[in-house]
């Protein structure tokens, strides 16, 4: 049944994939554990990059629409999906937001996900890459815990660096555990209330922009 139920969902992606490459769209899939600073971290990127780019926000929670309010106080528009019991999003309900939310030519659409280091790895969106989000008051082992999660993004971005000299929390094994899983993955080191670290991931991820055209 897991089998079929993930055929449907990476047929539904690949048809996601072709929507966001046929209108230039660069869809990134933000994934971590409940209260890593993922909306913070949206709200943070929008500041640098919305006068530059188009951007589009798709939030996943279980409840509520509070982290898409949050998104639309900045003036840029978002999505809410509602899982329910769900733990993740999957491609169909990223179809049905994508038609509902209109991304632009040319735009960057985040993918808020549930937040969830295990259901979220095995679903593809369609999107251009998964982007792990964890927060220094993690751990150092949850590359370890969670490597399905590591091994699927192309990115880890450890956030609330700014609360590093409050705690214990070594960043070189945390990245050492975090190659160990994915030898690939690209490291950047965030605080969303500082602003320390957002102005060269902006520049990256309004970069896919630039590579396409």
């Amino acid at each position: 049944m897991q089998e079929a139920v993930l055929a449907k969902n990476d047929a539904m992606a690949a048809a996601n994939r072709a929507f966001f490459e046929n209108g230039e769209i660069a869809a990134f899939n933000f994934v971590s554990a409940p209260g890593a600073g993922k909306t913070a971290l949206l709200v943070a990127l929008i500041g640098a990059l919305a006068d530059r780019v188009p951007v589009r926000v798709i939030e996943g929670d279980q409840e509520t629409a509070r982290d898409a309010e949050r998104i639309r106080s900045t003036g840029v528009p978002a999505y809410q999906i509602n899982t329910g019991t769900g733990c993740h999003l999957d491609a169909e309900m990223l179809e049905a937001a994508i038609h509902e939310l209109v991304p632009p030519r040319r735009s960057l659409l985040f993918i808020e996900n549930v937040g969830n280091l295990v259901c979220p790895a095995l679903f593809d969106l369609g999107e251009r890459a998964k982007i792990v989000v964890m927060s220094v008051t993690e751990g150092e082992d949850k590359p370890l815990k969670y490597p399905h999660m590591f091994r699927a993004a192309r990115a880890l971005i450890l956030t609330k660096i700014d609360l590093l000299p409050h705690l214990e929390f070594d960043v070189e094994a945390c990245v050492a555990n975090a190659r160990r899983i994915n030898p690939q993955l690209r490291v950047f080191p965030v605080s969303a209330r500082t602003g320390a670290g957002v102005a060269p991931l902006a520049d990256l991820l309004g970069s896919q922009l630039r590579v396409q055209g």
